[in-house]
């Protein structure tokens, strides 16, 4: 445990709420609480431990009243931290909280916290590994729906659990090599046993990492945001679509082609998860651009279609040529968008519509693809727009029925590590490989799975995970 004692505002900002709760964890915690609540010559009463008691806190240097509030006294190890931890729930305006917290700066043994020393602590006294410490954050950070539920998940040790599981299974895997090692020379009845075990084992280990490690990215999009671009020709009404969809005008939209420069983007929560809109330059042979700055906003419209998850391609219905143009340029690309994650939009539909004849528009639509018709100035068929595209927002990223147990890879460092671990068992499989060689890259593969959860070689990564938490977390 710590030898001093942190505390800090653990709600939001002072004068913003009606309740705020400043924590105190550490050993002095409990000393804390007592000569807050005792008052000037007189003798206090601890409240019980894990109940919630009214008293009245008093400024130790100068005697007066500060608040009445609601205490919590938590003794360790049964805390968020894992310490003796204090909770007090004061009245929330600047000169309540600035009193209480400047009471407690004057107590001996205390000192304000750092940046998410508290969960740090928690991590220490071994209440959370980092997927949990990864999940609180999210929890702490979420906009949507789908991020809450995901950061909950991860937060309750869905993660922890099939990791720790992966790492059971391969430390008993390791116990047989170890027997093969140390006894094979004499016993090959062990030598033969060891083997055939082992083999079903971590060949069942290698498809489940596989499975683990096959979900589109599912996680980190859900926590980072599905990026949305919205593409097509100039002056189709790709700006007039972004702010349909943000009910607000969020980009300019002007008769005069080029007006968007440069990607526009804002973030909207369509079917609780969160999506970040991109409103990009209309796509158009760069020799016919107006100048330098249209060049570089059609440069980074292409990229942004790239980068994107999902792309509405929106073209005037009434100049089908011209969008088919810049579709088939949009193909033409290095990294062409994927056919099934682009969305075909004929705007405009208060002006006429024509049959879909241009190509590569007829293929998609013969592959299945339909084409939504509508009008962003009189509002023609886009009610049923949105709720296709709420629909396959949701069929890509929405946590389904029965998937609600299967915990998704959240960051990068998770689909590093566990990739690591999939080609060290895939190593170990090759049965040229020595037994002692086999067992390292066992060894190396329960590694990687333990450095996800912390249990092995993080003390790197942790200034990296608690410097995003805020005060008081």
């Amino acid at each position: 445990m710590a030898a001093d004692t942190i505390f800090a505002l653990s709600s939001g900002p002072a004068g913003q709420a009606g309740v705020a709760v400043i924590r105190v964890s550490g050993p002095a915690a409990g000393d804390a609480l007592h000569t807050l609540i005792t008052a000037p010559g007189r003798h206090a009463k601890m409240p019980e431990a894990r109940r919630a008691a009214v008293r009245r806190l008093y400024d130790p240097v100068k005697g007066d009243l500060l608040d009445e509030a609601l205490v919590l006294w938590m003794p360790g190890p049964r805390s968020f931290t894992g310490e003796d931890t204090t909770e007090l729930h004061t009245h929330g305006s600047r000169a309540v909280v600035g009193g209480v917290l400047g009471a407690l700066g004057t107590i001996p043994g205390l000192r304000p916290a750092e940046r998410g020393e508290f969960t740090q602590r928690a991590y220490g006294n071994g209440r959370m590994d980092l997927t949990e410490v990864e999940g609180l954050a999210d929890l702490i950070a979420a906009d949507t729906a789908e991020q809450r539920r995901q950061a909950l998940r991860q937060m309750g040790g869905a993660l922890k659990d099939k990791y720790e599981s992966w790492r059971e299974e391969l430390t008993k895997c390791l116990a047989h090599t170890e027997a093969v090692i140390d006894f094979g020379d004499d016993e090959d009845d062990v030598d033969e046993g060891a083997y055939a075990a082992i083999r079903p084992k971590v060949s069942g280990l290698i498809q489940e990492l596989r499975v683990h490690l096959a979900d589109n990215r599912r996680g980190e999009i859900v926590r980072n945001g599905v990026r949305v671009a919205i593409a097509g020709p100039p002056n189709a009404g790709k700006s007039s679509l972004l702010n349909v969809l943000a009910e607000r005008p969020a980009a300019i939209v002007s008769p005069i082609a080029g007006t968007t420069r440069d990607v526009v983007q804002l973030q909207l929560d369509i079917a609780g998860l969160p999506v970040v809109l991109s409103d990009t330059a209309g796509l158009r042979a760069a020799e016919a651009a107006a100048d330098d700055v249209e060049r570089e906003g059609i440069r980074r419209a292409r990229e942004a279609v790239v980068d994107s998850q999902l792309t509405i391609f929106v073209w005037d219905s009434s100049n089908e040529a011209e969008g088919a143009a810049a579709l088939k340029d949009l193909q033409a690309t290095d990294e062409p968008a994927d056919v099934g994650s682009v969305i075909l939009v004929s705007n405009k539909a208060d002006l006429g519509t024509s049959a879909t004849q241009q190509e590569p528009m007829q293929a998609m639509v013969q592959a299945g693809q339909p084409v939504w018709q509508l009008s962003c100035k009189t509002g023609e068929g886009v009610e049923a727009f949105l709720r296709h595209l709420e629909d396959e927002i949701a069929r890509r990223y929405q946590t389904q029925q029965g998937q609600e147990d299967a915990p998704l890879i959240t960051r990068a460092r998770h689909r590093h590590h566990v990739q690591a671990c999939l080609s060290a068992l895939e190593g170990s499989m090759d049965p040229s490989l020595p037994m002692d060689l086999a067992a390292e890259e066992l060894r190396y593969a329960s590694a990687e799975l333990g450095r996800i959860t912390g249990a092995v070689d993080v003390e790197e990564l942790l200034d990296v995970i608690f410097r995003d938490f805020c005060i008081g977390k």
